[in-house]
C-alpha cells in the first residue's frame, strides 16, 4: 500500500491536479487501491518525462508504442516515443487527410468506382462502334473496289473481331 495522491503531489512539490494527469496520461501507474508507490512513481516520473525546454513548464511523456517497426505508424519509431512525436505524427496525418477533403471538393480528385465504371462505359461504346462499322462501310468499299458487297462485310467483320479480340486480351491494371 502506498501514500495518497495529494501527499504524493506534496512529495514531488507538484499539484494533485499534475499527479492526476500523469495518471491519466500514463506517466505513473497507482496501485490497484488507488495509492501511490513513491519508488515507482518516482521511477516512472523520470523515465517518462523530459526535461522542460526553456520557457515552459510543460513536459512530454511517453506515449506506448508498438514494438515493432511493422507495427508502428508511419513516422513512429518501434519501442517508444514521445507524447510530442505522437501527436506530431497524427497532426500530420490530420493534415493529409484534411488535404484530400480539400481536393476532393475543389474537384481535383474522382471517385475510384465512378472512374472505373466510366472507363468500362467508354471502352464498350467504342467496341459497338466498331462492331457497327464493317455493315455501314462495307457497301461503300466493296463499290470503290469494285467487289462482292456481302465479301467486303464479311472480311471487314472478320478482321475487326480479331482485333478487338486482341485489344481485349489487354488487361489494364488499376492500382
Amino acid at each position: 500500500m502506498g501514500i495518497s495522491i495529494r501527499a504524493y503531489a506534496r512529495h514531488r512539490g507538484v499539484t494533485d491536479t499534475a499527479v492526476h494527469k500523469a495518471i491519466r496520461t500514463g506517466r505513473i501507474t497507482p496501485e490497484e487501491d488507488g495509492t501511490i508507490d513513491v519508488d515507482r512513481a518516482d521511477r516512472e516520473w523520470a523515465r517518462n518525462s523530459e526535461a522542460p525546454k526553456a520557457g515552459t513548464r510543460a513536459r512530454a511523456v511517453k506515449a506506448a508504442v508498438p514494438e515493432s517497426a511493422a507495427d508502428a505508424p508511419a513516422g513512429l519509431p518501434a519501442g517508444g516515443a514521445s507524447l510530442l512525436q505522437a501527436r506530431t505524427v497524427n497532426e500530420v496525418v490530420k493534415a493529409q487527410t484534411n488535404k484530400v477533403r480539400l481536393a476532393r471538393l475543389k474537384g481535383e480528385l474522382v471517385d475510384r468506382n465512378q472512374a472505373i465504371a466510366h472507363v468500362f462505359k467508354l471502352a464498350r461504346s467504342e467496341r459497338d462502334a466498331w462492331l457497327n462499322w464493317p455493315a455501314r462501310i462495307s457497301a461503300q468499299m466493296a463499290a470503290r473496289l469494285d467487289v462482292d458487297p456481302h465479301a467486303m462485310h464479311i472480311a471487314l467483320e472478320a478482321s475487326v473481331r480479331e482485333h478487338l479480340q486482341e485489344l481485349g486480351e489487354l488487361r489494364p491494371r488499376v492500382d
